[in-house]
């Protein structure tokens, strides 16, 4: 009885110390303190973030990884980009590039094998030609595009984002940037912080006092204005610790990032306290080791369903909380670093939709102690969390706030309603298919445990279709305000009407008697299919106000999805294949 009561805790305790343990800062890489530089602060994209963010996003759109392994040692996404833009000779042979369509293969010279990753060196003899087929498919609408004319663009736009960071703090195959600084005013120096200044992806020298915030400026800025004679007292800094990296001075690259880092303090300490919140944000990774929790969570509450429930169905949901706490307290830590409701594009209305799910899941299971609660909530939290975790590498997920979203209120309001009806109906289909799954495999399934499950999903599809309604005609309401009419007929204006009649259908089917428990099951996964096409596929169109924040590569992914729910419908209606397996027996 014991044990039945501590394990649970233990496992709880545990899960939340290696959550703990992800906060810790690394060590120094070769003696170089790459934390400390990742820490400063730039201006990229219009936001100011950390370095460790620019490095993140950018390893991540490029390769499709945080992090990756090279010749016996492993390089985080920080020392890969210090690489990048200070030691290219070495970043350059690097396998960063990934690429799987085999014509995009053929053009580049290289055959079809296990291996997907080239370096930047492995291209550099075709990026001429790769360059004129995707200018030759940039004109072409993204739904209109080949598959190849996709590829092709897509490895462009990579190496395109690779060579400005190249070409960021110092043009690559210079002396580099101590060099810039000794030869200020040189003609040929001017025409090279020219070419500097147009080609940087991010500006590292913060505002001087008395600028506007958002006065920062890029190396090549910085230099053009000291040819005229004004040096930006940061950039001696910066060149010190360019030169120290290069040359393998650990105490010289360590000694400028600190004199950096004191020197932003003290004239913009918003920008460093900004920079050190986002850089803990990022190491934490809560909704990658929340979606890990939730799989654990899983796997234990399945167990627990054929051997020692009375410990392990506990245990499952102590998982599940701890997977909770981190989602949430994720969601908590963004909102506070972009001042800004939790939902705000795609990416993060994922991360939210999960977290709803979980949410409605973890009182499920207070109210029912059956396990089902469960395994529906880390189910719904797993899945949407992977679908952020793809959403994540189109880019920085604290983009700056499109026009059609630039609102607090109505993003606290409408945005948030409507995407917690978006996680009811989800979570509804999801209890739906534990049902499915559970009449086709468990030998004569207990009729209150299937009468829970029904239950469970009726309250759920209610949930859902306030939240959808109030969320809805709140959207009206802002559109009203922001485009003078209440409603359009836009595609997401269409989906979200779409969800909240399919709810009120699901409803008044049960009340007059049309289905039953089948037929109402079937109905909340059909529910699945309206809400993902409503969420993300009319983002597929290209057209309306609201057609922003996807891309077509998501086109197949959401036509899977679809399909295997319709699968899971059939087999809803469908008599239990273990029944026919008995009688034929």
């Amino acid at each position: 009885m014991k044990l039945a009561k501590l394990f649970p805790w233990l496992a709880g305790v545990l899960a939340l110390a290696a959550v703990l343990f992800a906060m810790l800062p690394s060590g120094k890489v070769r003696g170089f303190d790459i934390q400390g530089f990742a820490s400063l602060p730039v201006l990229e994209g219009g936001r100011v973030k950390p370095l460790d963010s620019v490095a993140r996003n950018s390893l991540l759109m490029i390769r499709g990884q945080q992090s990756f392994r090279s010749g016996g040692h492993t390089f985080n996404a920080d020392e890969w980009l210090l690489d990048l833009m200070l030691r290219p000779q070495v970043a350059d042979q690097q396998p960063v590039f990934r690429i799987d369509d085999p014509d995009v293969l053929g053009l580049i010279g290289m055959k079809q094998s296990s291996n997907r990753y080239y370096s930047f060196q492995a291209l550099g003899p075709h990026l001429e030609e790769v360059q004129k087929q995707a200018q030759a498919a940039q004109p072409i609408e993204p739904q209109k595009r080949t598959r190849f004319q996709s590829a092709v663009v897509n490895l462009f736009e990579r190496v395109y984002l690779y060579y400005k960071l190249r070409n960021t703090l110092q043009l690559a195959g210079t002396p580099g940037l101590a060099f810039e600084m000794q030869t200020l005013g040189t003609p040929d120096a001017s025409q090279r912080h020219a070419d500097l200044a147009q080609v940087a992806q991010f500006r590292p020298l913060p505002p001087l006092p008395g600028q506007n915030a958002d006065a920062w400026q890029s190396t090549g800025e910085a230099l053009r204005a000291a040819d005229a004679g004004s040096v930006h007292p940061a950039l001696p800094l910066l060149a010190q610790a360019s030169q120290a990296y290069a040359t393998g001075d650990t105490n010289g690259f360590n000694g400028a990032v600190k004199a950096l880092e004191a020197r932003i303090a003290a004239e913009r300490p918003e920008f460093v306290s900004h920079a050190d919140h986002e850089v803990l944000f990022n190491r934490t990774q809560p909704f990658y080791q929340g979606m890990w929790l939730y799989v654990a969570a899983l796997i234990v509450v399945f167990v627990s369903w054929a051997w020692k429930p009375e410990i392990l169905r506990p245990t499952a949901f102590a998982l599940l909380c701890v997977g909770a706490l981190v989602h949430t307290g994720g969601l908590i830590f963004r909102i506070v670093l972009q001042g800004r409701p939790p939902v705000t594009n795609l990416y993060s209305s994922a991360v939210f939709v999960g977290w709803g799910a979980v949410i409605l899941g973890l009182i499920l299971e207070r109210l029912y102690k059956n396990g089902f609660g469960t395994a529906v909530a880390t189910a719904a939290g797993f899945a949407s969390l992977i679908v952020a975790q793809h959403l994540g590498t189109e880019g920085d997920t604290m983009e700056m706030m499109r026009a059609v979203l630039d609102s607090n209120f109505w993003l606290a309001t409408h945005v948030v309603t409507i995407t917690i009806g978006y996680s009811g109906t989800f979570l509804a289909g999801a209890i739906a298919i534990g049902y499915t799954i559970r009449k086709h495999l468990v030998p004569d399934p207990d009729p209150e445990t299937t009468r829970s499950l029904v239950s469970m999903a009726y309250g759920i599809i209610c949930f859902a279709l306030f939240f959808s309604f109030v969320g809805t005609v709140l959207g009206g309401i802002w559109a009203d305000q922001s485009w003078g009419r209440f409603w359009g007929w836009d595609p997401k204006e269409n989906g979200a009407l779409l969800i909240v009649l399919w709810n009120a259908i699901i409803l008044h089917a049960r009340w007059a008697g049309y289905v039953r428990e089948r037929g109402l099951m079937a109905m909340a996964i059909f529910g699945n299919i309206i809400t993902s096409l409503s969420w993300f596929g009319v983002n597929l169109l290209g057209v309306g106000l609201h057609s922003y924040g996807f891309t077509t590569n998501g086109f197949w992914w959401l036509m899977g999805f679809d399909a295997t729910q319709a699968l899971f419908m059939f087999l809803c209606l469908m008599p239990s294949l273990r029944s026919a397996t008995h009688r034929h027996a």
